[in-house]
């Protein structure tokens, strides 16, 4: 059984990323005011930051919000190859400058990711699943989160009935070593997001539905929980 695809299809970025920005803030407020906090996961990449900006103008109550990344690059924040970085220059402003960030990246084990997962994977999981909202993207490849084509640790990351929170990633075209949610902690989630711009990327999609084997299928199948799919070109 396939997961629900509710499309939602935009003439232009900048409305998508306005009504996106909008619906992801009302799951935010809606969650804070039935368990008085709101957990929110991102996606890195260019294609968030419009998005990004409107969402740090929403008047919700951001301090009962906490924002943690879907995955992220081995990398230190001073890096401009950082999701923690992207996030901390185009959200963790304006309305959003009180909200807590969980970031993937741990310092004390800077050097090896696999090193890190059981600490990070337990901060993730303090939180108390399920997350509110979380949003993916896609790569021209069709990667979501780090579930790249190839990937050293692609089985187990998309294994429906895997335990772990976290897992590294490391694969040709991911540049470094990479730290991601797992497919089961992806799904773990009241409303999930699928941001995507530009035609490749609806036809990429439509490629995936019909069977073609990119990692992104594996959302894709699922039945767990509906994909939100937003699109402009």
């Amino acid at each position: 059984m396939n997961a629900k695809l509710v499309r939602h299809e935009f003439a232009d970025k900048p409305t998508l990323a306005d009504k996106l920005a909008r619906d992801v803030a009302s799951k935010l407020e809606d969650a804070i005011a039935a368990r008085g906090k709101a957990t929110l996961a991102v996606s890195g990449g260019s294609t968030p930051k419009m998005m990004f900006a409107l969402l740090a103008e929403q008047e919700i109550d951001w301090s009962k919000v906490t924002i943690t990344l879907v995955d992220e690059r081995w990398v230190d924040t001073d890096s401009d190859r950082s999701n923690a970085r992207l996030v901390g220059e185009h959200l963790l402003h304006h309305e959003a400058h009180t909200a807590a960030f969980l970031p993937l990246f741990d310092r004390a084990h800077k050097d090896d990711v696999d090193a890190a997962l059981a600490d990070v994977g337990a901060r993730i999981d303090a939180l108390g699943l399920p997350f509110d909202a979380l949003i993916l993207g896609m790569g021209p490849d069709g990667h979501t989160a780090s579930f790249f084509p190839g990937g050293d640790n692609l089985a187990a990351a998309l294994d429906p009935n895997g335990k772990a929170t976290v897992i590294s990633m490391r694969a040709g075209g991911a540049g470094e070593p990479r730290i991601t949610l797992t497919l089961p902690k992806v799904l773990d989630t009241r409303t999930l997001y699928l941001h995507i711009e530009g035609q490749d990327k609806k036809d990429l999609l439509a490629q995936a539905e019909a069977g073609a084997d990119f990692p992104i299928a594996a959302v894709l199948k699922q039945s767990k929980v509906p994909v939100e799919v937003y699109w402009a070109p």
